[in-house]
């Protein structure tokens, strides 16, 4: 498998409900570092997996959506709690709409964010 990754990062606040998340019921912010993988068994044509500038391109423009926002606030959002995971989950599913047309042949995506130096989470999906 072939693998190209793209790195970002987005500024997020949002608080959960629920004991298990203790004091970050309330508000406060996060900082991801995000990586968006995109994998293929088999290179394209052009000896690729997918172009480095598109992949950058669309990870910003799928951040552009969350970064500096109050998940709190965003009605895609209402009632759920945005964990690290469930967030990366949202940027793969963004990230294989944007590309869907631009990126056939992919056989997989995975995001990672990274909350700090010792703890992340993500989501791999196959295409």
């Amino acid at each position: 498998m072939y693998s190209v990754t793209v790195r970002d990062h987005i500024m997020v606040a949002h608080s959960f409900r629920g004991e298990v998340f203790g004091p970050a019921q309330g508000l406060h912010g996060a900082t991801f570092v995000v990586d968006a993988t995109f994998r293929r068994r088999e290179l394209d044509e052009d000896n690729i997996v997918v172009d480095i500038g598109l992949a950058t391109r669309e990870l910003k423009a799928v951040l552009a959506g969350l970064d500096y926002r109050n998940l709190d606030e965003d009605p895609d959002f209402a009632g759920v709690n945005t964990s690290t995971e469930f967030l990366a989950g949202v940027i793969a599913d963004r990230l294989v709409e944007r590309l869907d047309a631009r990126a056939r042949g992919l056989d997989g995506i995975a995001v990672t964010l990274h909350e700090s130096h010792v703890a992340w989470a993500g989501h791999e999906r196959d295409l």
